[in-house]
């Protein structure tokens, strides 16, 4: 069997039901001209959207502010060689109401790297893809 034949592709709600399952991702955005890639707790809100979290300043804030980003979240099982992926493209926005950001911080939400002062990024979903990769002996229903 072809290790094609093992990949399922998922549909957007079921990206958002994985994504809501695991507290980091990658966020990957432009930093001085190159590719960057921050790894940065999240949440999926109920809208749809992804609250990312993280450290406050520098070239990080100028990256994910009114920029489009990608952001990669995954759970993989080497052992077993199972798992799933999701990518979402999106316009990332730096959270500045401060209703908003209250909301944020009784969340809970904190960056990976701790931080007195977070800062919070809304990244609104306009692609949304992922694959579930089956166990060995289970195959994709393709029509």
């Amino acid at each position: 069997m072809d290790r094609d034949d093992q990949l399922e592709d998922l549909g957007e709600a079921a990206c958002l039901r994985l994504l809501s399952t695991v507290p980091v991702g990658r966020v990957v955005y432009t930093e001085h001209a190159l590719p960057a890639v921050l790894p940065v707790a999240f949440d999926v809100t109920p809208d749809g959207r992804l609250l990312l979290a993280v450290r406050r300043g520098g070239a990080t804030t100028r990256g994910l502010d009114g920029t489009v980003v990608a952001f990669q979240a995954d759970q993989l099982d080497p052992v077993t060689r199972t798992g799933w992926s999701v990518l979402v493209h999106g316009r990332a926005e730096v959270v500045r109401e401060p209703d908003q950001v209250r909301r944020a911080l009784r969340s809970g939400l904190r960056p990976w790297v701790g931080d007195p002062d977070p800062m919070f990024v809304s990244l609104l979903p306009e692609l949304i893809s992922g694959r579930r990769l089956l166990p060995a002996g289970c195959s994709v229903q393709r029509s």
